[in-house]
């Protein structure tokens, strides 16, 4: 019997009915936090509790967000088009990530760095480490797409006496360390934010290899790319792509755990340093410095680096009131012939460049928006941040038109 997701498309849930995450907020993306000392700080640093987006925002940089593309980037001071004149042999993008961590721990500047690797025997099934030698952090190179409880090795932290910490995380860890940040007793806390969205389970995310690939067994390496497509690297070298058009959603939604679906900081907004990929054009990483430490941690990079002016191209607000309507009531697949249509104007003529990071970050902003509304609409004051009112204003007629309200209508944020 085929396996299916762990949850099906319309139940609302964790991201697994594990027995280690009672007790948690109905709403869990399993961060770590709760497996370490500080689960009795969960009510006052969970984002699915309370998302703090804009308080912390005040405490790293004084203000709020800048109307434009900091209501959908986070706020940065500076925005960049790089990579590595060596990129790093299998790692995620150039490897970026990977020397800049290395190199802090070369440096002496932190004493261990929280990242994620790769358990024994398998390719992508995460392992949360406290790497403590440049080797350790080289070993955790590649791409892990599924949730893993990082933040658990505080512990490990508290009890080595480390004063000195990097963390490579995603948004909600992120948000979480911010929350807790003076609670660690920290000298330095540096952090590097990786672009997230859409997270699974381990056993979820075999079940989407084996949807969407021919050769599931084989795949080493995948990413979601500019070209609007899914580019799948195999064992034997050859790269297998399918195009966002051809995904099977009617079997896939399911996967998505509730956690990610409720979640605004697709940017990761507030780490020091966000590289991604989402704003640069193929075989680049797009970076936003935020914060002063953040500026310090590109410079440190920067002769490795190679960069190209930020461009962008194409128009998002064509296609978004048909997107809308999509959310509303998603449409029978195309015939293929069509599919392929579509998939050729969406890569030559569609958004590009950091027209493509607005366009998706809208449309997840839009999507979490309807699924926080519609399935947790008591939780919309807590959990949905000002930003995502803010950024969507533009397709207010068309999302009231279809859906009946304008987003955040009549909602006062706690």
């Amino acid at each position: 019997m085929e396996q299916g997701p762990s949850k099906g498309l319309h139940d609302v849930s964790l991201m697994s009915h594990d027995r280690r995450l009672s007790g948690r907020p109905r709403l869990c993306s399993d961060c770590g936090l709760c497996d370490s000392w500080l689960r009795p700080q969960m009510a006052d640093t969970c984002l699915f509790v309370r998302n703090r987006m804009e308080e912390i925002e005040q405490r790293l940089h004084g203000r709020r967000r800048n109307p434009g593309d900091e209501m959908r980037f986070g706020i940065y001071r500076e925005q960049a088009i790089m990579r590595m004149r060596r990129p790093v042999a299998g790692a995620q993008w150039t490897g970026m990530i990977t020397t800049l961590a290395a190199r802090l721990l070369e440096r002496g500047e932190v004493e261990a760095v929280i990242l994620t690797g790769t358990n024994p025997g398998t390719i992508f099934e995460p392992l949360p480490v406290l790497a403590r030698t440049v080797e350790e952090v080289r070993a955790c190179k590649g791409n892990k797409p599924c949730l893993s409880p990082n933040l658990g090795l505080l512990d490990q932290v508290r009890e080595s006496g480390i004063r000195r910490l990097a963390v490579v995380g995603t948004g909600c860890q992120v948000q979480v360390l911010r929350q807790a940040q003076e609670q660690l007793g920290l000298e330095r806390l540096d952090i590097i934010g990786i672009p997230c969205s859409d997270n699974v389970t381990y056993p979820d995310q075999q079940f989407f290899l084996n949807t969407i690939s021919s050769s599931p067994g084989t795949v080493i390496h995948y990413e979601f790319m500019q070209d609007f497509s899914l580019w799948l690297h195999h064992e034997d070298g050859h790269r297998e792509r399918v195009n966002y058009i051809d995904f099977p959603m009617d079997k896939l939604q399911g996967i998505f755990p509730s956690a990610c679906l409720s979640c605004f900081d697709y940017p990761n907004a507030l780490s020091d340093l966000t590289i991604g990929y989402l704003g640069a054009p193929l075989g680049w990483q797009w970076v936003l410095a935020r914060t002063e430490r953040g500026a310090q941690l590109l410079d440190l990079l920067r002769p490795d680096l190679e960069s190209r002016p930020v461009s962008s191209a194409g128009d998002r607000t064509r296609g978004m009131p048909r997107f809308i309507q999509m959310l509303a009531k998603r449409p029978a697949k195309p015939p293929k012939l069509i599919r392929q249509m579509i998939a050729f104007l969406q890569r030559h003529r569609g958004p590009r460049g950091l027209e493509f990071a607005r366009t998706i970050i809208e449309m997840k902003l839009l999507r979490n928006y309807t699924y926080v509304h519609d399935k947790f609409p008591q939780l919309e004051a807590k959990i949905v941040p000002y930003h995502v009112y803010e950024a969507t204003k533009p397709y207010a007629a068309e999302y009231a038109a279809t859906f009946g309200r304008v987003p955040g209508e009549g909602v006062e944020q706690a």
